[in-house]
């Protein structure tokens, strides 16, 4: 979703100073909310949506679906401009004649302007990273989102088709001085888009309303576009092969553009290194919690055995043993749809958030086109068509040897995968993302803060078991200490890789020997760290925050403080940066 987007790091603070600026009068504040809401959540998302159709269809925004952006030179000039220009007029606007929320709405827009030229100008990924191209996501939306007849979408599938040879072209000419982790996972994520336009979509056409002309034409470019795929698919195989012969750019980030691209992440923090402080100091709270647990446990189930001296040892020797009770491959999907009405009776019977029956949550194995970076995800519909499907994606086990399906259900056991739900799911990311579609502020929700979602989920893990979920069982609060070890190591690896040089045996020693994480998860990891950066710091920067704001709340209301009520009115702004959601709510009556 385009809400993981990076925002830019060269912005004064103003996510909080803006919502704290002296109000205009009450009309003018009203005829400059009606003008900004006129020019910029109306008139440049407009033209942003013609700029970025992928990303349109992504949040639902159908208007420009035929389109298939051509990413050459002339189109990133043209954009370029495009940011300029619009940022420009941004800034003839005086953000303190706006109300407290369409402040934050400037402050925000001004972010992710800033930050979308430093990506094209700094980071330059679409130079170096060959995975950023791949055309399979959006059509897969258009061809299972009933948001139009059959028969209209395949003429827009159509029409976008025709322009996929020239995507790829532009794309072998952007690729310069790739990574090889990058250069892999394209090659694998390619090929599963072939899929996308495999022999079902000819069943489609095949049974559409469409001309006997259409068809000939849609076939036509239907192969051209297979082909297309294919070639780029052996371009980048031997690009691959003549990488491994010569060396490649190094996937690590550097210092300098790490903390830059995490600035974007978390504007007015104090830096990626104060975190990653931090979270050192916080990996030895959670340890000292879960030896206390060990210890509590160690007689129930290793009574036999003699209680180890050292602390990690004594923490992993539980762990392994009640990681025993877990499902199976076959049933480990069907594991994961059972807990979803589970997790939502809870939340409902508790009064920690309301939930909206009318949008049910659907579970389906991953796309292949989508599998390579992590084990399940949400993915959502955006703001302009907040009613289509949600859908929790599920990576199969099928592909697992036995030992490797063993190691993966004993790190998603029967304690743990319920937690893991509760993040992904309800009442995390897809309860989140549910309430930012129903944000007034289409700014907030379409620029969402990557901090602030991740953060959210991790604080919903905190919120259920603080709750009572599980019945406090000693067992599930030790998974869950681990669960949430794992936000906080995130933050040390992410660091330690791309600003350190951690290498791969100091990062799976990390995850498994002081985070007591299986080999296939660690292994797992280090894959992902090495096809991403920052995006790891995100959980334990996010839900530091959230719940740092949510306690002082608490304090300063005492009695008065309503759970749910800070939740759903926290929720109610849309995916905006914590700190602004955090001003809004200050400033915003009880």
């Amino acid at each position: 979703m385009f809400i993981r987007a990076i925002r830019h790091p060269g912005l004064r603070p103003l996510l909080l100073s803006l919502a704290l600026l002296p109000a205009a009068g009450i009309a003018d504040t009203l005829d400059a909310n009606l003008g900004f809401d006129r020019e910029f959540g109306e008139r440049f998302l407009e033209e942003y949506w013609q700029r970025n159709p992928d990303a349109a269809i992504a949040e639902g925004y159908y208007r420009v679906a035929e389109r298939l952006a051509v990413p050459d030179a002339a189109y990133r000039a043209e954009y370029l401009r495009f940011l300029d220009q619009w940022r420009a007029r941004l800034h003839a606007v005086d953000p303190r004649r706006l109300d407290p929320s369409h402040r934050a709405d400037w402050a925000v827009l001004d972010n992710a302007l800033a930050c979308e030229r430093w990506q094209w100008r700094s980071l330059r990924e679409w130079q170096w990273n060959p995975a950023t191209y791949n055309v399979a996501s959006a059509f897969a939306l258009l061809l299972n989102t009933p948001y139009a007849p059959l028969d209209q979408r395949l003429r827009t599938v159509s029409a976008r088709l025709a322009a996929v040879p020239a995507y790829y072209r532009a794309a072998r000419a952007n690729i310069h001085d790739p990574t090889r982790e990058h250069t892999e996972l394209a090659i694998e994520q390619n090929r599963g888009a072939l899929s996308v336009f495999g022999p079902e979509l000819e069943k489609q056409l095949a049974g559409s309303g469409l001309s006997a002309q259409e068809r000939a034409v849609f076939l036509d470019r239907l192969y051209d576009a297979r082909n297309a795929i294919r070639g780029h698919v052996a371009w980048l195989e031997a690009l691959e092969r003549k990488r491994l012969r010569h060396g490649a750019r190094s996937f690590r980030l550097g210092r300098g553009l790490y903390e830059e691209k995490f600035a974007c992440d978390n504007p007015g923090s104090d830096g990626a290194q104060a975190l990653y402080r931090r979270a050192q100091a916080e990996k030895e709270r959670v340890l000292a919690r879960m030896d206390a647990l060990a210890r509590q446990l160690w007689p129930k189930y290793l009574n036999a055995e003699t209680l180890p001296e050292d602390r990690e040892t004594r923490i992993a020797r539980v762990i392994e043993k009640i990681s025993e009770r877990h499902t199976t491959p076959q049933h480990y999907v069907a594991a994961v749809e059972a807990l979803i009405p589970q997790l939502e009776h809870w939340v409902t019977s508790h009064d920690l958030i309301d939930l909206d029956p009318s949008r049910p949550l659907q579970v389906r194995v991953t796309p292949p086109y989508e599998r390579g970076v992590a084990v399940a995800g949400i993915e959502a519909p955006g703001p302009y068509d907040p009613t289509a499907r949600t859908y929790f994606n599920v990576d199969p086990l099928d592909d697992l040897s036995p030992a490797q399906a063993e190691s993966f259900l004993r790190e998603y056991n029967d304690w743990m995968l319920p937690i893991f739900i509760i993040h992904e799911a309800i009442p995390g990311h897809y309860v989140q993302l549910l309430y930012a579609n129903k944000s007034p502020s289409k700014i907030k929700s379409v620029f969402g803060n990557g901090s602030m979602i991740e953060g959210w989920a991790v604080y919903s893990e905190r919120m259920m078991m603080e709750s009572g979920y599980g019945g406090g069982a000693p067992e599930l609060w030790l998974m869950y200490w681990k669960w949430y070890l794992r936000s906080v190591t995130n933050t040390l690896l992410d660091y330690g890789v791309h600003t350190q040089g951690m290498s791969e045996d100091a990062a799976l020693h990390l995850l498994t020997r002081e985070a007591f994480q299986s080999r296939k998860e660690a292994v797992g990891k280090w894959r992902r760290v090495q096809l991403s950066s920052v995006q790891l710091t995100r959980y334990f920067a996010g839900f530091s925050e959230i719940y740092r704001f949510r306690e002082a709340r608490r304090q300063k209301l005492g009695d008065a403080f309503s759970l749910k009520r800070f939740n759903e009115r926290f929720l109610s702004y849309g995916s905006a940066p914590v700190a602004t959601i955090e001003a809004l709510m200050e400033e915003a009556p009880n």
